[in-house]
């Protein structure tokens, strides 16, 4: 494992903005890397036997440093530049909700450290969705 990594050495954000794949794959990108794995977390159209219209996404107050620790944890473990954004507001499907990247020399690090990091940000980071179903009715998910 490389030294501990700087703050800067890690991209963490909670955005209302549409979620640039590009600029967090950008982040994480050195010379020496060979693997560059990204995760982008995609709005879908069913959630078991229903039909999904739109998501809302709200966050606690503190997501975003939920968030950094995240990265932080994973950054540290692995020695390698980690990057997340998770979207809030409303959105609807095909929409990015999350995008995560990690990269490293080679694909096996790289790998292993971008599904560590996503598991920590769907179990760790306070952000709530409320799913939207096209007969009208809407529920919380996880609460």
């Amino acid at each position: 494992m490389a030294d501990a990594l700087d703050a800067a050495e890690v991209l963490a954000r909670v955005s209302a903005e549409p979620l640039s794949l590009a600029e967090v794959d950008a982040f994480v990108a050195r010379a020496a890397n060979g693997a560059t794995v990204s995760f982008q977390g995609v709005v879908r159209d069913h959630d078991r036997d229903r039909t999904v219209r739109a998501l809302d996404y709200r966050a606690h107050p503190e997501a975003e440093r939920f968030l950094r620790e995240c990265c932080e944890r994973v950054a540290e473990r692995s020695g390698l530049a980690v990057a997340a954004v998770h979207r809030v507001g409303s959105l609807v499907v095909g929409d990015l909700a999350l995008v995560a990247a990690v990269a490293a020399p080679h694909r096996r690090e790289a790998f292993e450290a971008c599904a560590e990091l996503v598991e920590l940000v769907k179990h760790e980071v306070p952000i709530w969705k409320r799913q939207h179903f096209d007969d009208g009715v809407s529920e919380w998910v996880g609460l």
